[in-house]
């Protein structure tokens, strides 16, 4: 949806007659970019090149051992995966066709013709096989997958065949699923690195390749176009079909100073900036060659994790005072501003998802529950060990909400010691098992789309298989339960019934605290044109025109 197409500030400037103050921040701007390529001077994106701020710099490289949106969004730049779902989150063939015997026991898919990996070796059904198995060990849904799995192999070089225990109709929702964390396909040698190790080299069969030579972690990353990739004839549908590219490289900076990066893009030094602060889009609304639109589905769910491993948030009493003390309002509103970009809502499934229920959020949505967050700490014999919080300052989208988090927490009762980073950093800490004296931490806050959180089975926090978990690791054997029959339910009845009784089991035991929804508006010079509308950014199919 595009929002706005106004004025242009050259114009302003020419009204004003002098030398604007907002002339001074283009230069300014100009002069960060200069500085961010490593050059003394700014230099114009040019026509065979898009170059773009993500909402993140990149230094983590795994998209397999990472939940880590930017990780993610690299993910998708070299690899291919061989289910992928369309703009209405249907699964469709990319690397292979399928079909499904009549019991619902075997799936047998067809890797289509002409993949190579970057290395220009052909791809095999081995290389899909071991990098199923690798991701099946880290992703929630593919550890249900795998328990009804009785063999997964590469009956030749172009089939795998996936023969199931009993019939699991959500296979290919879970291996189609588009974020946290897609089936990525690598190849064999690679895939073969234990799941708890991240790779280090960085080969896929995507339609841009990595260019490890330019690669400045925390500076800039650079892809160049795949020569060697045949896309899909389909036309592109959400994340699925053709993926072809039309431009020679994409070059990712890092700059995290918002005010830089809007400087950047109207002296014309960058064409695409991923996540606009709201209160910066007055800058950009009136210049008719900067285009400000939504992508569609792009609704994050902002939320808190504890960590269940250690004190404070091992005491379930304490974990609910955590829970009492915030409220999303607060939360929105320093992270917002404007109510037009975010709402309220205690579904731990995402509002507007089909499962959406808001059972037990009370005092989320509401004004929080101070004198009951109190009285739970008391009950719990709370001793003031400190709550490490971990907050990044590079993330606009993630930076104000442990603030206001940590105010909130203090004003219960809670000894709040909030450490800042980066958030590199930070998705690299949060993996830490240790102690939080030692490295480890307390709670932690982060933002998914929607399309992540809509289920048991692809939600990364609704996992309770304790040191196999997603970060913070709860032990619950019940959620378990609950998404084994979520995954074998027949009907959409069933489904909705199970999904109430996760969301009334999640919010009780504190698995994660949602904190609300909210929107973002990304930047594109009007030169870039065809940009893919899907909520996860990505670089196929767009045009740069002169």
């Amino acid at each position: 949806m595009q929002l706005h197409k106004k004025t242009t500030v050259a114009d302003e400037r020419t009204k004003s007659g002098r030398f604007s103050r907002l002339t001074g921040q283009l230069l300014a701007g100009a002069m960060a970019l200069g500085l961010a390529l490593g050059v003394s001077s700014p230099v114009l994106a040019d026509n065979d090149t898009v170059t773009v701020v993500m909402h993140s710099n990149l230094r983590v490289l795994d998209p397999i051992t990472n939940t880590a949106h930017i990780t993610r969004d690299h993910g998708y730049m070299i690899y291919d995966v061989l289910v992928a779902q369309d703009s209405n989150l249907n699964p469709q063939p990319e690397m292979a066709d399928w079909t499904v015997s009549e019991d619902g026991l075997v799936y047998v898919f067809t890797l289509r013709d002409g993949l190579l990996f970057h290395d220009n070796q052909p791809v095999k059904a081995k290389d899909a096989v071991a990098s199923l198995r690798r991701w099946g060990k880290r992703d929630g849904g593919g550890q249900l997958l795998f328990d009804a799995t009785e063999t997964l192999e590469a009956t030749d070089d172009r089939t795998i065949t996936w023969k199931l225990k009993k019939p699991f109709p959500s296979l290919l929702e879970i291996v189609s699923k588009q974020s946290s964390v897609p089936a990525f396909i690598m190849p064999e040698r690679i895939a073969d690195t234990p799941a708890d190790r991240p790779i280090t080299e960085y080969v896929g069969s995507g339609p841009f390749k990595f260019v490890a030579s330019e690669f400045q972690p925390g500076v800039s990353v650079t892809y160049e176009k795949f020569d060697g990739y045949v896309p899909r004839s389909e036309k592109p549908d959400g994340l699925a079909g053709g993926k072809a590219v039309h431009v020679k490289r994409v070059k990712w900076l890092s700059m995290p100073d918002a005010q830089t990066a809007i400087n950047s893009l109207l002296t014309g030094e960058i064409d695409y900036i991923e996540t606009v602060k709201a209160d910066l889009l007055p800058l950009l609304e009136s210049n008719p060659d900067i285009v400000l639109e939504q992508r569609k589905g792009l609704v994050f769910q902002t939320l808190g994790r504890l960590n269940f491993k250690y004190p404070p948030f091992d005491n379930i009493d304490i974990r609910r005072a955590a829970l009492k003390a915030l409220n999303q309002t607060d939360i929105q509103v320093a992270l917002m501003g404007d109510p037009k970009y975010y709402t309220t809502c205690g579904a731990v499934l995402g509002c507007g998802m089909p499962l959406a229920d808001e059972t037990g959020s009370e005092s989320l949505t509401g004004k929080g529950d101070i004198e009951g967050a109190k009285e739970l700490l008391k009950k719990a014999g709370y001793d003031g060990t400190p709550v490490v919080l971990l907050q990044p300052t590079d993330n606009l989208s993630a930076a104000p909400q442990p603030i206001v988090a940590a105010q909130a927490l203090r004003n219960v009762g809670f000894n709040v010691d909030m450490q800042s980073m980066d958030w590199q950093t930070l998705v690299t800490r949060r993996a830490n098992m240790g102690k939080p004296a030692e490295g480890g931490w307390n709670m932690f806050i982060t933002n998914f789309i929607l399309p992540e959180v809509g289920s048991p089975l692809v939600s990364p926090m609704l996992n309770g298989r304790g040191d196999k978990a997603w970060f913070g690791w709860p032990d619950d054997p019940k959620l378990e339960q609950l998404r084994a029959a979520f995954a074998e339910a027949k009907t959409a009845e069933d489904r909705k019934n199970i999904a109430k009784q996760v969301q009334i089991h999640t919010l009780d035991e504190v698995i994660y605290i949602p904190l609300g929804q909210f929107s973002e508006v990304q930047a594109r010079s009007s030169k870039l044109i065809e940009m893919n509308a899907s909520a996860v950014p990505v670089f196929w199919g767009i045009r740069k025109t002169d």
